[in-house]
């Protein structure tokens, strides 16, 4: 199979069980290298980039009023709004799983995009439809569950488990020499510039979003206001189906190989049966056969592939935390002094900001930098340090948390004098430091795991173990729908105090167990 013609005019390769291998790349490591630095990004790479900008814009601009909206507008409880926003949360990523199931064994990345995009389309219409004052006193609820659960939730999820390993599968796999002696383009280096930019591309459409929906949301007195923001992500939506077809003909497309779900699980059996106590790892009971359908490279990658879902078990523990910025820490605002311009769920745009400043800023100073002087960032010492930082994060926001129930008029607000909206007299700019921190985080953390899953994996199982780290926050979101009933005042104190303490023992915990990982992505020297 061949792909003709990137920018740079190369004759680019897609060979079965390597993924895109480029003219001048080899997929052993050179016996002088002493440091890999990134390539460029393809154009087929940007243009997915773009794509998920404008999906994640509408994802964004609309789940962000979700909130404010199911409260104020359909008359929503407090502890039901949460709920029904972490299951939202939850749909979405239960259905990476799916989606990478649809490519993988029907349609291929390409088309799986479009079908889930379409049907994503249809609940971004289907929602602002039924918002209208009109139709929202009859059809308001069922009509926002149906469309951001059934249509929203399923195409978000479907896309995301794809559009983050193509993206990827974009970059030519091996190392190229430099003019400089020793210095070699490594693909791990370039896979991960993709993914920083392409959260890069994220958190542009989110702050987008985030903005400009709840302004014309704020600026629209009608009472048709929620169903004239949520008609902007539903245009975006066109766009980014748009904007993705128009690459066809210049991206890298593996072929439809089935499934591989089957082969693992034979591959296991295979090797518990046959298992010996000299084997350094269980799997080893699996190589050195004839004519099987599986080689020793591929349990190989099979067996770093489980180590990696090792790690991923803690990520739960992580989203449960950064999911609390769409709703408990909107609650935190609510209760506190703000201008009449800003509403409380609009400090989102912050963490969108830190990120859009810092992702180019890291790629091109900070890990240059590192890299310059021989130090190695794995990606287990990179998850730690985002672990680290959004711990910091949340004793920051349980500090504040204390201060607004310290502060009058209404303190903890507990009592029969307290309002249906009661206000304390501390301002919202003291938030401000949370949405930082916690974007901060997901740099190392986030952007970390998505690398990390597609990096280990071999070129069959690269979609399944991306998406099984985005199911991940599917995990988180249970574990916010179970703490939901605490999302009251005065026990929102105390789940974030314990949700701090949790989040520390799980950092060291990952650190202590995985380092040596680190190293042994370090001493890989083949991509074959």
């Amino acid at each position: 199979m061949s792909y003709e013609a990137d920018e740079k005019g190369l004759d680019l390769k897609g060979k079965e069980g390597h993924g895109l291998i480029a003219e001048g790349y080899v997929m052993e490591q050179p016996d002088d290298f002493r440091a890999g630095i990134p390539d460029k990004l393809p154009i087929s790479a940007w243009l997915i980039v773009l794509t998920e900008f404008c999906e994640r814009f509408t994802y964004y601009g609309s789940s962000l009023i979700f909130t404010l909206y199911l409260r104020n507008i359909l008359g929503v409880s407090k502890p039901k709004t949460t709920a029904i926003m972490k299951g939202f949360v939850a749909m979405c990523y239960s259905m990476t799983v799916l989606g990478a199931f649809v490519a993988d064994q029907y349609l291929g990345k390409f088309k799986a995009i479009i079908a889930f995009g379409i049907w994503y389309n249809i609940g971004t219409i289907l929602l602002s439809i039924t918002a209208i004052p009109s139709i929202n006193k009859s059809f308001g609820f069922a009509g926002f569950m149906i469309s951001s659960y059934l249509f929203i939730g399923i195409g978000t999820g479907g896309i995301k488990a794809n559009v983050s390993a193509y993206v990827a599968e974009q970059i030519p796999v091996g190392f190229k020499e430099t003019s400089v002696p020793g210095t070699y383009i490594d693909s791990r280096a370039t896979t991960e510039r993709v993914y920083r930019y392409f959260y890069w591309s994220i958190n542009m459409g989110a702050f987008l979003g985030m903005f400009i929906c709840p302004v014309i949301r704020n600026s629209n007195e009608a009472k048709d206001r929620y169903a004239a923001a949520f008609v902007v992500p539903a245009a975006l939506m066109v766009l980014c189906i748009v904007v993705f077809v128009s690459g066809k003909s210049k991206y890298y497309n593996k072929p439809i190989t089935g499934s591989v779900m089957g082969k693992v699980i034979r591959c296991a059996r295979y090797a518990l049966k046959n298992k010996q106590p000299g084997y350094t790892h269980w799997l080893d009971g699996s190589k050195g056969l004839q004519n099987a359908e599986w080689d020793d490279k591929f349990v190989d990658g099979l067996r770093r592939s489980l180590n990696a879902c090792k790690v991923f078990c803690f990520y739960p523990f992580y989203w449960a935390l950064y999911n609390n910025m769409t709703d408990n820490f909107i609650y935190q605002g609510v209760c506190m002094q703000h201008p009449s311009w800003l509403e409380a769920d609009q400090l989102n745009l912050v963490n969108s900001v830190v990120l859009i400043i810092a992702i180019p800023i890291m790629d091109t100073f900070f890990f240059p930098f590192l890299r310059r002087r021989g130090i190695f960032m794995g990606p287990i010492k990179r998850i730690f340090i985002g672990f680290m930082i959004v711990v910091s994060g949340f004793v920051y926001v349980t500090i504040i948390q204390k201060v607004v129930y310290s502060t009058g008029p209404y303190y903890d607000f507990q009592g029969d004098n307290v309002p249906d909206d009661p206000v304390n007299d501390i301002v919202i700019w003291w938030q401000l430091p949370a949405y930082m921190i916690v974007g901060i985080s997901e740099i190392f953390a986030s952007v970390t795991g998505l690398e990390y899953a597609f990096s280990q994996a071999p070129a069959e199982l690269k979609s399944l173990l991306t998406a099984l780290f985005l199911f991940t926050n599917f995990l988180g979101s249970l574990i916010g729908m179970a703490l939901a009933p605490l999302s009251v005042d005065p026990l929102i104190l105390w789940l974030f105090a314990g949700e701090t303490v949790l989040m520390f023992i799980i950092g060291c915990t990952v650190f202590i167990f995985f380092r040596h990982v680190d190293e042994e992505v370090k001493s890989m020297q083949s991509y074959d």
